[in-house]
């Protein structure tokens, strides 16, 4: 062998073992991610895999002194065991990708048969590599890309959907707080109708059946108070169970109040035009029907599944001679001559029978007589069709959430209001109005009783409905796909607060 085929045989070794050493390197993929989780929730640290550490002392950091509504979403993106499983979503679809493009491995045959009698063997050997991988990698990877993509949209999607789901959890914490203080405050109002009670009971302007009855009113206030702990206890733990936090969730300290009424509302319409360009889902929907389409030309392209090209080589076998009889080739020399003849001496090479070696091309071609892929392909097919449609259906709807999630925003907004500005100060009214024509004995017990009922029915209703307000900014940051202040901050407005709450005031009973 020459010194040129060694460098060919070398050069043609190390090229197979550097296209054998694909490595799967998902880092700038979790980056893409990560941008996209930043683009939709306005926070920029999320979690990578890799950064454990980093993400811990940072989420301790982020706890010292309490945390705000923002502070929450900055947690879970960062501490969510759920979220940092899904990561991992990213590493098996690029792992798929790079297996996409990778050729099929080559075959390699041998055969070996030794002959009855004795001698050497007769050698079959071959070498083939399927080609059909050349027409088939590239849309094998434009599927795995176009895949590899919409888990990266999908994981975006969910890191979005749980970051709503912690601010809303984080506000329906604070309301449930919140209303665990006015319960308190109820508390407090009850029993200051049951010393007036019992005070005029003493003055004798009061029957045992008042004094009775503020009784209950304050057993049922005691109630509750502790009703109203517990629902706040598992509202913080839903919080903690979100942040992925395993400490006690009553040493949450939670910084911000519930969220003021806006004084202008997003436009709809934009908002919809908005939800179309961002909402992450759509573009997951996107992807799948484009990794169908690719799906579907790789399908065609597997009619000739298999093409193999080769080389393979065959070496007859040798039989080994027999020994030579002199004394009979001595007696044909003698009798041939006429007289006593020495046999002829017959060289080594001459006794070897002739052994042919032989190497050439090969191909092995699967012919696609019964099997034409036809099951695969229109199955591949059908696949695409189904993409399609759940896009348009995605796209369909995506309008009506938004909608939804602004028709629900803003009348959350206006009955909070009206709790707060109307509801409230006419129900403190009427109750300070009717204990001091209770104290000057003119009117009954169960007039005051009736308007305390009132206040604090009152009172509880407005935190249900400003909580109710509170998570519906998240639902609505879900819907459309960016942060809140990013839509109030760069949306065109509709109508103003004050104009809606007066529609609706107008509307509303006096």
């Amino acid at each position: 062998m020459d010194r040129k085929q060694r460098r060919n045989i070398f050069y043609s070794t190390a090229w197979l073992m550097i296209a054998g050493c694909a490595t799967v390197h998902p880092r700038p993929d979790y980056d893409r991610a990560a941008a996209r989780i930043t683009g939709a929730t306005g926070q920029a640290e999320v979690y990578q895999p890799g950064d454990e550490e980093a993400c811990a002392a940072r989420v301790d950091e982020l706890l010292e002194g309490g945390i705000t509504a923002d502070e929450a979403v900055q947690i879970c993106l960062l501490n969510n065991p759920s979220l940092q499983a899904a990561f991992m979503d990213i590493g098996v679809a690029r792992a798929d990708l790079v297996q996409a493009g990778l050729l099929s491995n080559p075959s390699l045959s041998a055969a070996v048969r030794l002959p009855s009698g004795g001698g050497l063997a007769n050698v079959n050997a071959g070498l083939a590599q399927n080609i059909a991988d050349l027409w088939q990698i590239p849309p094998r990877k434009r599927a795995a890309e176009r895949l590899l993509d919409r888990t990266i949209l999908d994981l975006a999607r969910r890191a979005a959907s749980l970051a709503a789901e912690a601010k809303a959890a984080y506000f329906q914490a604070v309301g449930a707080q919140e209303r665990h203080a006015i319960g308190q405050q109820n508390l407090g109002v009850a029993k200051t109708l049951l010393d007036l009670a019992q005070a005029r009971q003493q003055a004798g302007a009061a029957t045992e059946l008042d004094t009775n009855l503020s009784r209950s009113s304050v057993l049922q206030a005691e109630l509750a108070v502790e009703s109203d702990r517990l629902a706040a206890a598992d509202r913080r733990r839903t919080l903690a169970t979100l942040l992925g936090l395993t400490s006690n969730a009553d040493s949450l300290v939670l910084l911000d109040p519930l969220p003021e009424v806006p004084t202008t509302l997003p436009d709809v319409e934009h908002l919809v035009e908005v939800a179309m360009s961002s909402r992450l889902d759509l573009r997951a929907a996107e992807q799948t029907v484009a990794a169908a389409e690719a799906e579907l030309l790789k399908q065609y392209r597997r009619v000739f599944p298999r093409v193999d090209v080769g080389l393979e080589l065959e070496r007859g076998e040798r039989k080994a001679q027999g020994g030579r009889d002199v004394l009979a080739d001595t007696a044909r020399a003698s009798i041939a001559n006429g007289g006593l003849t020495a046999p002829e001496i017959q060289p080594r090479s001459a006794r070897r029978r002739h052994t042919d070696l032989i190497i050439g091309p090969s191909l092995n071609l699967e012919l696609p007589f019964f099997d034409q892929n036809q099951a695969q392909i229109a199955k591949a097919r059908f696949a695409y069709e189904q993409a399609d449609k759940t896009l348009e259906a995605l796209e369909r709807s995506v309008s009506q959430e938004v909608r939804g999630a602004v028709d629900k925003l803003q009348t959350a907004w206006k009955v909070a209001q009206v709790y707060r500005d109307r509801s409230i100060p006419l129900a403190q009214s009427n109750l300070d109005l009717s204990r001091d024509a209770y104290q000057a004995g003119r009117a009954s017990f169960l007039t005051v009783l009736e308007a305390q009922r009132v206040f604090l029915d009152s009172r509880a209703r407005y935190i249900d409905a400003a909580q109710t307000a509170a998570s519906a900014i998240p639902e609505l940051e879900r819907t459309v796909g960016l942060p809140f202040r990013e839509l109030v901050s760069t949306v065109p407005t509709g109508p103003s607060q004050d104009s809606a709450d007066n529609q609706l005031l107008e509307r509303s009973p006096q």
